[in-house]
């Protein structure tokens, strides 16, 4: 019964992609079943000859919004049902590690949404990797997604390699196995944009890599 009327909410968003996923691959597996994870596209499908920095941090703030307003009918759904569920924070745990307590990436290739680029950022089928991740996690068993183990970007393929002005990744096809560094000086990364802080008041928001995939365009 939950189930059906969550994906009946999520009817009402033909654009979001969702699906579930166990969570035994993560630090929530003995106090949550399940995680749903969704990706709601940027309001904008920037490419290369269409970018510009502005226009695609307005994006990723308009689908901010629409993440916000799904998990508002979400947890109201819950809190309804008495359905144990924790929202897990999308930011860092600090600026070393630049590790989130949970992995919505993870999450989202586990319930089969997508897979990691070059970019070390989740690529779906429908709109490529411009999409802002969400997930809430909750204490009821589902029907879950296909997992998804290999990358499906062309072999020969650098666009978002090419494209990155810091030289950042290291052109590495992901599998399940691989971890960050595999594919990205993720510091490095994250030094660069930060520069952007003390004129922008934000970290640049970067999305050369994501605008340059094939994929979703």
């Amino acid at each position: 019964m939950l189930e059906k009327t969550i994906r009946d909410l999520f009817l009402t968003y033909p654009q979001v992609l969702y699906g579930f996923t166990d969570t035994s691959y993560s630090a929530y597996a003995d106090a949550y079943q399940s995680a749903l994870v969704f990706a709601v596209p940027y309001g904008a499908q920037l490419t290369l000859e269409t970018y510009a920095e502005e226009a695609f941090e307005k994006g990723i703030q308009d689908a901010r919004k629409i993440v916000e307003e799904i998990l508002i009918k979400l947890e109201k759904l819950l809190v309804e049902q008495e359905i144990k569920y924790h929202i897990p924070p999308v930011a860092q745990n600090n600026e070393t590690d630049l590790e989130a307590p949970f992995s919505f990436k993870f999450a989202a290739v586990n319930a089969g949404l997508g897979w990691i680029g070059k970019n070390d950022v989740v690529i779906t089928k429908r709109y490529g990797p411009r999409v802002r991740l969400s997930a809430i996690l909750i204490d009821t068993p589902f029907a879950y997604g296909e997992k998804i183990t290999e990358s499906l970007c062309p072999e020969t393929c650098r666009n978002c390699v090419d494209a990155c002005p810091h030289k950042a990744l290291h052109d590495t096809r992901w599998n399940i196995d691989s971890v960050r560094s595999d594919l990205i000086d993720y510091k490095l990364c994250n030094k660069k944009r930060s520069l952007a802080i003390k004129t922008l008041g934000r970290k640049h928001a970067c999305g050369l890599c994501m605008a340059a995939c094939s994929f979703g365009t």
